[in-house]
């Protein structure tokens, strides 16, 4: 079959691999439909999370059931199904207490309780390098997905794959930061980047009962894309002051939530790369760092972009003195799936809005490099097997 092979950082190209096969009696195999990229495979790209072998990507699929193994008892063939990223075994400590990214099971390879940098890892992920189980992705023609029982959801023919799609992944994740700040009505919340998981927090903002959004980007076309799409305020780093901003906003108190959707691999300038470099760190923390200031005193951060690197001078001071909440982590989609797709039934939400390019898988070099770069204003890429 053919499929988006990571080679070496810099290096992602359309590639002839082994067919998969069911291994378990709990596999199914996916004809994938629909795949697209994430802002994390992105930090694979990079080689800042790194993967030393080549590997299939990608973690955001859906498709039509090929093939079922012969313990599977709630999927068979033809089904069309979504598959949410984190792999879950669903009988471990941690599945059975609503927290399957941390998955006991699944990551056979790397799993351990100390979440070290380069082992004792939580769940598998799939097509996100050996320390998160060694998985082949769904940016391919066909996938094998263990757990077949526990993950998968069926998705009515009337939903097409471009409003399914995101449930995967960007969806439920944007929702998880709002959900673990638990609105109650009215709050602010200010949510920092606005890629394709920024955007859906934004959705989930507005769902959960904010009583403001405002979106936090260095890049107008991504703030005129969340202006259109989402009806929110819109700032940019480069022409305000955001912390000032936010407070204006605010009559001086700052933001009840704060969301990062950016993570460790931000827009930086020279100084902020030097400065990387002698406290022997991966990327930066600027953007959490401006959350903290942003947020009012006893307020939440949310923290969605990946972190991946220890990092010097942490402002724990700060979050000390300001009595904050921090939440973050992979998103736990299963405690959420099947209430947002009850959401986009109902037409409640709409997912597709974000998609700025759809392209053939045969393009994954292409695509890649507009998302990575920022070319002809990409937002999110869909790719089609």
């Amino acid at each position: 079959m053919k499929a988006a092979v990571f080679h070496k950082p810099g290096d992602i190209s359309y590639t002839t691999v082994a067919d998969p096969r069911i291994e378990l009696a709990t596999d199914i195999i996916l004809r994938v439909t629909s795949t697209a990229i994430c802002g994390s495979d992105l930090h694979i790209l990079s080689g800042a999370v790194p993967q030393t072998t080549d590997m299939v990507m990608g973690h955001e699929f859906m498709g039509i059931v090929e093939e079922v193994g012969q313990e599977v008892k709630n999927l068979k063939k033809g089904d069309r199904v979504i598959v949410p990223f984190p792999i879950a075994c669903g009988h471990c400590f941690f599945c059975s207490h609503g927290a399957s990214p941390a998955c006991e099971n699944s990551n056979y390879k790397h799993y351990g309780p100390n979440g070290d940098l380069m082992d004792q890892k939580g769940a598998a992920l799939f097509g996100y390098t050996d320390l998160y189980g060694g998985y082949s992705g769904g940016q391919a023609e066909f996938v094998r997905v263990p757990y077949a029982d526990v993950s998968p959801r069926i998705i009515p023919d009337n939903i097409t794959d471009e409003q399914a799609l995101f449930l995967t992944d960007i969806f439920p994740t944007g929702w998880s930061g709002v959900d673990w700040a638990q609105l109650k009505g009215g709050e602010v919340v200010a949510i920092f980047g606005s890629g394709p998981v920024g955007l859906m927090a934004q959705k989930a903002a507005w769902l959960n009962g904010a009583g403001r959004v405002i979106a936090i980007d260095p890049l107008d076309y991504r703030l005129e894309k969340a202006k259109a799409v989402n009806n929110v305020d819109t700032l940019n780093p480069h022409k305000v002051n955001v912390i000032e901003a936010i407070r204006e906003m605010t009559q001086g108190r700052g933001a009840d939530v704060c969301i990062d959707a950016v993570g460790f691999e931000p827009e930086r300038n020279l100084m902020d790369k030097i400065k990387a470099t002698i406290n022997f760190e991966k990327g930066s923390t600027k953007v959490l760092e401006m959350c903290f200031e942003a947020v009012r005193r006893s307020g939440t951060v949310s923290i969605l972009g990946v972190y991946g690197s220890p990092s010097d001078n942490f402002p724990l001071f700060r979050i000390f003195d300001k009595g904050l909440t921090i939440k973050q982590g992979q998103a736990p989609v299963l405690n959420y799936i099947d209430k947002l797709i009850e959401l986009v039934k109902e037409e409640k939400v709409v997912l597709d809005d974000i998609i700025t390019h759809s392209l053939p898988l045969s393009e994954v070099s292409h695509a890649y490099k507009i998302f990575d770069e920022k070319q002809d204003n990409c937002v999110k890429v869909v790719l089609k097997p």
